[in-house]
């Protein structure tokens, strides 16, 4: 940027950045109250911390080792629908977690479709509940995460490079050692990180598919601890502990990420000579096949189960479902108001680092700062008067790491190429955000709030600390609905809540590639 011109005012980002910051020093703060009075952790806690890292690392093992041939059948094969297929797996990254679990139960559930076959075969039933049930839902959520992650790594190695192998007469195993294995290694280790950083954080799967002694992670124990027990500094101290777990997990993540890099091509499109075969072509197959009906199917059985039980849904599940639509659109709007100030200041910074304040949202947990801030507020009000704000405000930050990853790039550019010319006709402030920025940050301002949208639409996190039978979102009601065994109206309130998540989604990403200034 030029030094005499500057468009883009920072004190804007720099009093978003502060807010966020002091949002999540009270929940300190509050936390902080509670731990004084407490001793250390029990047997319990650290069995919770054992599964919890366990199950995470088990997950993200999974997670990487599937990933690793359906990506690579993806990135050598080209047939109709390819397009789709790697579009489709970003699916279950906004799919709501208490929908999914539905869908999974549906399938894999002591009634559901491979216990019937099973049964019908003569062998015993498998339980979905406990470390195989977690283990299998984060697989479920990730494994798209991982493919996508490495399809982006094989697309990126110059088509020169199989060209070559090919002059040179390689065959499929010195291709995959001299190109490919060099791939993998650097790109798996990152993508593990990620993957276990999320699954640390994960309360709905533990919720839904854990419990019992062995099967209790740490934000589940902070549940039990806040809402069966009320013991907050039990759930203070343990808040603490998923500080320490996840924000050191958060930093290795991101230290471990890689700049994947093969050297210039010519962007040529890949003909990979090494994967001609029958046997091959075969194995490919296999491998998207099994990727599409693991991912695909458990969507399936929610549709056809939710079509079937919206006429059992009761009227409180619209109500719910009213609640989560505004509650979804004002987290929108939060997120944009303080995103777009800090993406401007982070873009136009010299400093890299302030970027690390919009990351907090990985480092820490929603059960946290939801204990945090109501720990503060118990004294002076009746915290579920608070609820709907609390969840508003949670849903907001935990987007903002997302948000700013897809602003900042786009902002920067812009600000870039335009700031001499703004400056030289006087445009700055808000005339340089109206008129240059915002225009040109349409599609992934759009894609920001259909991606807040449909996290927040489908949460369960902060509410179920807070929430009560007269405020509660619809994730929160459908729960209920499958803790009563009231398994139909569960099923159609999942649909709605399906339907609400990609819908709003879709309308907003395409608001904002609609007539957007290339």
């Amino acid at each position: 940027m030029a030094r005499n011109a500057k468009p883009i005012s920072r004190i804007a980002g720099i009093a978003a950045a502060t807010f966020v910051v002091v949002a999540v020093l009270l929940a300190f703060v509050g936390i902080g109250l509670r731990v004084k009075t407490i001793s250390g952790l029990g047997p319990a806690e650290w069995q919770a911390i054992q599964f919890t890292i366990a199950q995470s690392a088990l997950s993200a093992l999974l997670s990487c080792a599937l990933a690793v041939p359906v990506a690579r059948a993806l990135a050598r094969r080209k047939f109709w629908g390819r397009t789709f297929l790697i579009t489709l797996l970003g699916a279950p990254f906004i799919l709501p977690v208490i929908v999914a679990m539905l869908g999974l139960l549906a399938i894999f559930g002591r009634s559901g479709v491979l216990n019937d076959m099973l049964e019908m075969i003569g062998i015993a039933k498998i339980s979905i509940y406990g470390l195989q049930g977690v283990v299998l839902a984060h697989v479920f959520f990730n494994l798209p995460l991982a493919i996508r992650l490495l399809v982006q790594g094989w697309q990126g190695v110059p088509a020169e490079r199989f060209r070559l192998s090919a002059q040179l007469g390689m065959g499929p195993r010195m291709v995959f050692r001299l190109i490919e294995l060099p791939l993998l290694m650097r790109i798996l280790p990152g993508a593990f990180a990620l993957i276990f950083v999320i699954c640390l954080t994960s309360f709905a799967v533990a919720l839904t598919l854990g419990g019992g002694p062995r099967a209790t992670t740490i934000e589940l124990a902070i549940y039990q601890a806040f809402r069966f027990d009320f013991n907050l500094g039990r759930a203070a101290l343990l808040s603490l502990v998923q500080l320490f777990v996840a924000g050191g997990a958060a930093v290795l993540a991101f230290w471990l990420v890689p700049a994947v890099t093969f050297g210039g091509g010519m962007d040529r499109m890949q003909k990979r000579w090494d994967a001609q075969g029958n046997w091959a072509r075969a194995l490919d197959g296999v491998c998207i096949a099994f990727a599409v009906s693991f991912l695909i199917l458990p969507l399936l059985a929610i549709l056809t189960s939710g079509l079937r039980g919206l006429l059992e849904v009761p009227l409180i599940v619209w109500t719910s479902a009213w609640t989560s639509l505004w509650v979804a659109l004002v987290s929108v709007l939060i997120l944009l108001v303080v995103a777009l100030p800090m993406a401007g200041w982070i873009a136009t910074s010299r400093r890299a680092s302030v970027e690390a304040i919009g990351l907090l949202g990985l480092s820490v947990s929603p059960l946290m700062i939801g204990t945090g801030w109501f720990i503060l507020i118990h004294p002076y009000a009746n915290p579920t008067d608070w609820a709907l704000v609390v969840t508003i405000s949670v849903n907001a930050m935990m987007a903002l790491p997302f948000a700013l990853r897809i602003l900042v790039p786009s902002i920067r550019q812009t600000a870039q190429t335009y700031d001499r010319l703004s400056g030289a006709l006087g445009i700055s402030g808000i005339a340089f955000w109206r008129c240059v920025l915002l225009p040109r940050s349409r599609p992934q301002i759009g894609f920001t709030a259909g991606l807040t949208a449909a996290l927040s639409v489908g949460d369960l996190g902060v509410i179920a600390l807070f929430g009560d039978p007269d405020r509660s979102t619809l994730p929160l009601q459908m729960y209920r609905l499958m803790g009563s065994y009231r398994t139909d109206a569960a099923a159609g309130a999942a649909l709605i809540l399906l339907a609400l998540a990609f819908g709003l989604f879709w309308i907003m990403d395409y608001w904002g590639r609609r007539n957007a200034i290339a």
